[in-house]
């Protein structure tokens, strides 16, 4: 557990019929950790400690910061745009709804939706490279395409965001801009 953050409520449910697997889930602000009946009260406070700091850990790497989105722009850029795209600042906003991301290249700022947040890490490298290449082109033309296409996985993280898009009952993005 980190030591900046409080400890959050947990709630510990032992089974009979579970043997030894030991897992743990956030439910709103608790977190509920499941833990085999037989285990001793000394056994469930570290595991308590144990599944707290998983989760925690996995949170963190699949809700950056906005310095953590920065750092992963600035490779992003390295290694898919030769370090030509120097963004001055990226950061998460909440207000966001019809948009993955948006680019202003007057003053290269990059806002990524918090709806990204939770999604897979080549999902939201995606959509950095692609508001990174708008630093680079401003339209969505043929020279803008060349350089998102340059990662690897742009084809799949766009079918992503389109069946996203479509199981939550949104209106998918028109054409190719996902923007």
């Amino acid at each position: 557990m980190s030591p900046t953050s409080p400890r959050p409520e947990v709630e510990v449910r032992r089974s009979k019929r579970r043997r030894r697997t030991v897992s743990a889930y956030r439910d709103g602000d608790r977190v509920i950790v499941l833990i085999p009946a037989s285990l001793s009260r000394k056994e469930e406070a570290e595991w308590v400690e144990t599944m707290i700091a998983r989760l925690e850990r996995s949170e963190r790497r699949r809700k950056p910061s906005d310095g953590d989105l920065m750092r992963r722009a600035r490779e992003l850029s390295d290694k898919y745009l030769g370090g030509l795209a120097t963004p001055e600042s990226v950061r998460w906003v909440d207000n966001q709804q019809s948009r993955w991301g948006s680019c202003t290249p007057g003053d290269r700022t990059i806002r990524l939706s918090t709806r990204l947040k939770g999604m897979p890490q080549w999902v939201v490298d995606y959509v950095l490279v692609h508001e990174l290449a708008h630093l680079l082109e401003a339209g969505h033309d043929a020279n803008f395409w060349a350089w998102v296409d340059r990662y690897p996985q742009a084809e799949r993280a766009k079918g992503y965001l389109i069946g996203w898009s479509t199981a939550a009952h949104l209106e998918p993005p028109h054409g190719d801009e996902l923007d």
